[in-house]
C-alpha cells in the first residue's frame, strides 16, 4: 500500500519529480540520478564492467548490518535503493537498519517489490478493474494510458482447468478444450490486456501452475536491470505466493487491491515484523517425504504463534533439503499462518538454477552479487547466523510420515494414527476435528452401481484421489515417489476402483517429461492417474463432477466421504461440496489411500490390498526410500527437460494464438457478457474528497463463528443450480451446463456479488445450520445471503457482520472484500482477523472492527439482532477505539483496525482504487 502524502505517480512533490515519476516509461537509472543520500554506496559489481552497479550495503559500515536476519536485508536494501527522501526516507532505511530495536515497535516502512505475479482467478479483476480505471480517468478528465503496471508483473493462466475427464488417455486434451470453450471470452480479455497494458506478460493456459512456473522459470533471484543488480522479490495475488521463499527470493501474497497498487508503482507499507529463526537439525528418515515435512512443521509453528512475522530456516538441518523440499515448506506459509517463510541462497539454490537451465552468465552475477551484498548462506557455519526474535527447533529425524485433515491444513495425523483419528472424529461433535455421526450408523454401508458393477460405501470411503498442487507437483522427489509406488503396486497386483475420480494435474510440462522418461508413467495411468491437465484443479474445487451413482450414495446416506489430496488447503466445501473429510498427502500417500479405497486403514498392520491369488501386500513393501528417490532424481531430473519445456512457454498452444483480441487502448465492454463487466466502484466517484460518515442503525447480515475462511466468503467452485447466481445466468438464457465455475466469472460483479457467501458449509449462527442464508429481519423472511441484502440496500438500510477469530483466513482473495462491499457491507466486527483479508477490506472502504481485548460477541451478550450505530470521528488515528451504540441503549467499544496512516488514507477515499484515481487526476 503507498503512503497518501508521498504517491509514486508525481502526485505530489515538486514539478520536476512529477514529469519522471509521472511517466511509466521512466527507467529505473533515471530513478537513481535523483538525491538518494546513500549513492556513494554504489559501485560496480565487475570493475571491468562499470555500467553494471549496485548498493553495496556492507559499505554502511555499521555492524547491525552483519546481525539483521536476510530477509530483513532485502526490505534494506529495497529501502537503500529506492531512498529519494519522498517516497523512501532515510528514517526508514535506520528503522530498518534498527530492527533489533523497532521491530517491537510497529514501525511502518515503505517496500517496493521488484515485480508482482498474478495467476488468472485474481488477475481477470485485476485487469478489468485497470481497465474500468483508464474509463474513469478518462471521464474524470485524465490521461487514461497513465493507467499502465510500473513493475514488471507476470500473470500465469492456471486456475480455469477442471477434472471433467479423467482415467482415459485424451483426458488432458479434452479438459483443455472445454477449458478454451468455457474461457473463451476471459482468455480474449486478457490477451487484449497483454498488448493494451506496457509491461504486463502472461503465461498462456496448458503452461503450468503459476508458483510453480514462478520457480522454475520466473524468478530471477538478482534482477539486472537499467545498470543495476538488486535482489530479486515480489508480491503476488495469491497467499501460496510465497514458495518463492524456498529460492531465497522474497515474496508473499497480497490482495489484488493492494497488488494492483503496487503494480501502479506504489510501495508496500507495511509493519516491520519480527523474524522467528527456524532451526533445522538432524537428516530425515529414508521413508519420510518433503510433505510429511512441511505438514509437521505447519503444525508446530501453529502452536507457536507466528500470525503477521517473518520465519527464516537456518541451521545444520537445511542442507538435508532440495530447492524443491524448501518450496514445499514456503509454499504452506499461509497455513502456518506466517508472511513469509525465508530460506536465504545457498549453493544449493545455485545448483537447482544449474539444475532449471538458468543462463551462465546469470548464475555467475547471482552468487558475485549476493555474496557481495552478504546475502549468500552457508548453512553449515553458525558463525553467519543472525540474531532472530525468537528461535525455535526441529529435529528433522523425528519426522514421521503423515497427513493433515479432515478439516484444516495444520489438523496434523500420523498415518499410523489415520483411522483411529478418523473414527474418533465420526463420533466427535461437528466442528474442525468432528462430524457428529450417531454411533448406530458409523458402521453404514451402502450398496451402489458403477458400470454395471455392484461396489460399496461407507463413512470413509475414498471418492476422491488428486495429485494436484504446486506444492507436491513442483517436487521431484515426492512425483518420482508416486511413480513408483505406482509400479511396484502395478506390479504386485493391485488396482484402483473405478468409481474413485483419480487425477494427476503436474505444475508443469517438466513433471510429465520425468515421469515418462523414468518410466512411472504408464503404471500411474494403469492405476487411474493419467495427466489431466496443467492447473491447480482439485486443490482449488475445480475437481469437477463425481459419478451420479457416488454422489446418490452420498447425499442419500448422509456418508462422510473422504478426498485425498497432495494439495495445501482441505477447508470443508473446498475440494468437492460431496467430500466432507479432506486429507493433504503425499502424492504417494495419495496413491496408497487410493488403493486402500478408503481412510478407515492402519497400513502398519492391514494389507494395502489382496492379489488375485490371495496374496497380502503392505504398503512397506512397495514404499520407495529416500535414497532411492534420489538417485533416479540425479537420473532424469536434468536441465535439458527445462530449457525444452520453457523455450517454448510463452508461445502458447494452438487455441491460444487463434484467439482473437482487440487491440484498443480502452477496453469495449460487451454489455451482454456474462465473463467480463465493467465494475460499478467507480460509477458515483468524483475528484472531490468527501468525509467519513458514521454508520447509523446498521442491521447484522450474518452472524458468524470462528475461523471463518475466504472460501466462505468468496464465491469459490461450481455455480450451484439453485443459487442467486445461477438465476441470474439462467436469466441471460444460460443453461446449467454453461455456468463455469465462480473462479471463472470473476471479470462480472454480478455474479460474484450474488456468489459471495454462497458457500453451502456456511454457518449462521442465525440459523444454526450450515447453508448460504439468513433472516431479513425487517420482514422476518430466511432467504439467500445475497437477496437479503439486496432488500436491505433497496431499503437503504447499512449492513454489517459479526465475526469470531481468524476472520478470513485462507486463500488471498479480492472477491472477499469485494463481494461484501457490494452487498452493502459496512464494517466487520470480528475478535481477530486474516492478515490478507483486513488489508482487502480496507482497501474496500470497509471499517475492521475488532473487539477489545478479552471481550467477544457471547461476553457483550450480542445476538446479532440489535441495530448497530458505530461513530466514526473526523479525526482518526491508526488503531483508534470508537463507541458502538446498539438500538437496545447499551454501547461498547471496538478497535479500527487501520493499522497504519495509509490505511485511513485509503478509507477517506472510500478505497484503494479510488485513492488511486483521484490521485492521477490531481497530477
Amino acid at each position: 500500500m503507498q503512503r497518501p502524502s508521498e504517491s509514486f505517480n508525481g502526485i505530489s512533490g515538486s514539478s520536476d519529480l512529477k514529469s519522471i515519476l509521472g511517466d511509466p516509461s521512466c527507467p529505473l537509472g533515471m530513478l537513481k540520478i535523483m538525491n538518494n543520500p546513500y549513492a556513494d554506496l554504489l559501485e560496480p559489481l565487475d570493475p571491468n564492467w562499470k555500467e553494471k552497479k549496485f548498493y553495496n550495503l556492507c559499505k554502511l559500515g555499521d555492524e547491525r548490518y552483519a546481525r539483521l536476519p536476510f530477509s530483513i536485508r532485502v526490505l534494506l536494501e529495497a529501502a537503500v535503493r529506492n531512498c529519494d527522501c519522498f517516497l523512501v526516507k532515510k528514517d526508514d532505511v535506520e528503522n530498518i537498519l534498527n530492527w533489533k530495536v523497532t521491530q517491537h515497535e510497529g514501525v511502518e516502512v515503505p517496500f517496493k517489490p521488484a515485480r508482482v505475479i498474478l495467476q488468472d482467478f485474481t488477475g481477470v479483476p485485476a485487469v478489468v478493474d485497470f481497465a474500468a480505471m483508464r474509463d474513469a480517468v478518462k471521464k474524470l478528465g485524465g490521461d487514461p494510458e497513465k493507467i499502465n503496471p510500473v513493475c514488471p508483473a507476470d500473470l500465469v493462466i492456471d486456475h480455469s482447468i477442471q477434472v471433467d475427464f479423467n482415467r482415459r488417455p485424451d483426458s488432458l486434451q479434452k479438459n483443455q478444450e472445454i477449458e478454451f470453450e468455457r474461457n473463451k471470452e476471459r482468455f480474449e480479455f486478457l490477451k487484449w490486456g497483454s498488448k493494451a497494458f506496457r509491461n504486463m506478460r502472461i503465461i498462456p493456459p496448458g503452461s503450468g501452475i503459476i508458483h510453480q512456473v514462478n520457480l522454475e522459470y520466473l524468478a530471477r533471484v538478482v534482477f539486472d536491470q537499467d545498470g543495476y543488480y538488486y535482489p530479486d522479490s515480489l508480491v503476488g495475488t495469491d497467499s501460496h505466493t510465497t514458495m518463492i521463499d524456498g529460492l531465497g527470493v522474497l515474496g508473499w501474497g497480497v490482495g489484488g487491491i493492494e497488488a494492483e497498487a503496487v503494480m501502479l508503482g506504489q510501495p508496500i507499507s507495511m509493519v516491520l515484523p519480527e523474524v522467528v529463526g527456524y532451526k533445522l537439525m538432524g537428516s530425515p528418515q529414508s521413508l519420510v517425504t518433503s510433505t510429511d515435512i512441511v505438514l509437521t512443521i505447519t503444525k508446530h509453528l501453529r502452536q507457536v504463534g507466528v500470525v503477521g512475522k517473518f520465519v527464516e530456516f537456518f541451521g545444520p538441518g537445511v542442507v538435508q533439503l532440495s530447492i524443491a523440499d524448501r518450496a514445499t515448506i514456503a509454499n504452506m506459509c499461509p497455513e502456518y499462518g506466517a508472511t513469509a517463510a525465508f530460506f536465504p541462497v545457498d549453493k544449493i539454490s545455485m545448483k537447482y538454477l544449474e539444475q532449471t537451465g538458468r543462463d551462465e552468465n546469470k548464475l555467475n552475477y547471482i552468487e558475485r552479487y549476493l555474496k557481495a551484498v552478504g546475502m549468500f548462506r552457508d548453512f553449515s557455519d553458525s558463525s553467519e547466523d543472525p540474531e532472530f526474535t525468537q528461535i525455535v527447533e526441529l529435529d528433522l529425524s523425528t519426522v514421521v510420515s503423515c497427513c493433515s485433515g479432515p478439516k484444516r491444513p495444520q489438523d496434523k495425523v500420523a498415518v499410523s494414527n489415520m483411522k483411529q483419528d478418523f473414527e474418533s472424529c465420526l463420533t466427535a461433535k461437528r466442528g474442525f476435528k468432528g462430524f457428529q455421526i450417531p454411533p448406530v450408523r458409523q458402521d453404514d454401508k451402502v450398496k451402489f452401481k458403477y458400470s454395471d458393477q455392484d461396489y460399496e460405501l461407507c463413512h470413509g470411503s475414498v471418492v476422491i484421489a488428486a495429485i494436484t498442487s504446486c506444492t507436491n507437483t513442483s517436487n521431484p522427489s515426492v512425483m518420482l515417489g508416486a511413480g513408483l509406488l505406482a509400479k511396484k503396486a502395478v506390479e504386485a497386483g493391485l488396482n484402483v476402483k473405478p468409481y474413485i475420480k483419480t487425477s494427476l494435474s503436474p505444475g508443469s510440462g517438466v513433471v510429465t517429461y520425468y515421469l515418462k522418461e523414468s518410466g512411472v508413467m504408464p503404471y500411474l495411468a494403469k492405476l487411474g492417474f493419467d495427466v489431466v491437465g496443467y492447473g491447480c484443479m482439485t486443490c482449488i474445487g475445480n475437481s469437477g463432477p463425481l459419478p451420479e451413482s457416488v454422489v446418490e450414495a452420498i447425499t442419500k446416506n448422509d456418508l462422510v466421504a473422504v478426498g485425498v489430496l497432495s494439495g495445501n488447503r482441505n477447508f470443508e466445501g473446498r475440494v468437492h461440496p460431496n467430500t466432507r473429510a479432506n486429507y493433504l498427502a503425499s502424492p504417494p500417500l495419495v496413491i496408497a489411500y487410493a488403493i486402500a479405497g478408503t481412510i478407515r486403514i492402519n497400513f502398519e498392520v492391514e494389507p494395502l490390498g489382496i492379489t488375485a491369488e490371495g496374496k497380502e501386500i503392505f504398503l512397506r513393501e512397495i514404499w520407495p526410500t529416500r535414497e532411492e528417490l534420489q538417485a533416479i532424481e540425479r537420473e532424469f531430473v536434468i536441465p535439458a527437460m527445462f530449457r525444452e519445456v520453457y523455450k517454448k512457454i510463452e508461445k502458447g498452444n494452438e487455441c491460444w494464438n487463434s484467439l482473437n483480441a482487440p487491440s484498443d487502448k480502452l477496453y469495449t465492454w460487451n454489455p451482454r457478457s456474462t465473463y467480463i463487466k465493467s465494475p460499478p466502484f467507480f460509477e458515483n466517484l468524483i475528484v472531490e474528497l468527501q468525509s467519513p460518515k458514521s454508520i447509523i442503525d446498521a442491521y447484522v447480515l450474518l452472524n458468524l463463528g470462528d475461523s471463518v475462511t475466504t472460501d466462505h466468503i468468496s464465491p469459490a467452485g461450481n455455480i450451484a443450480r439453485n443459487s442467486p447466481a445461477a438465476r441470474y445466468l439462467t436469466d441471460r438464457g444460460l443453461t446449467p451446463r454453461q455456468f463455469n465455475s465462480y473462479g471463472s466469472r470473476r471479470g462480472n460483479d454480478a455474479v460474484m456479488a450474488r456468489g459471495t457467501f454462497a458457500n453451502i458449509r456456511l454457518l449462521n449462527k442465525f440459523l444454526n445450520k450450515q447453508g448460504p442464508q439468513t433472516i431479513h429481519f425487517p420482514s422476518g423472511e430466511t432467504l439467500d445471503v445475497y437477496d437479503a441484502a439486496e432488500r436491505y440496500q433497496q431499503q437503504a438500510h447499512p449492513l454489517i457482520i459479526l465475526a469470531g477469530k481468524e476472520y478470513g483466513s485462507g486463500s488471498s482473495r479480492d472477491w472477499a472484500a469485494k463481494g461484501p462491499y457490494l452487498q452493502g457491507i459496512k464494517a466487520v466486527l470480528a475478535e481477530n482477523y486474516e492478515r490478507i483479508h483486513r488489508s482487502n477490506l480496507v482497501g474496500m472502504g470497509i471499517i475492521p472492527l475488532e473487539y477489545l481485548p478479552g471481550q467477544t460477541a457471547d461476553s457483550l451478550g450480542l445476538t446479532g439482532r440489535e441495530r448497530f450505530t458505530i461513530s466514526i470521528p473526523n479525526q482518526m488515528k491508526p488503531k483508534m477505539n470508537v463507541e458502538i451504540k446498539l438500538d437496545t441503549g447499551k454501547s461498547f467499544q471496538a478497535t479500527m483496525r487501520f493499522d497504519t496512516d495509509v490505511e485511513l488514507a485509503y478509507f477517506h477515499h472510500g478505497g484503494i482504487l479510488n485513492y488511486m484515481i483521484r490521485k492521477m487526476i490531481s497530477n
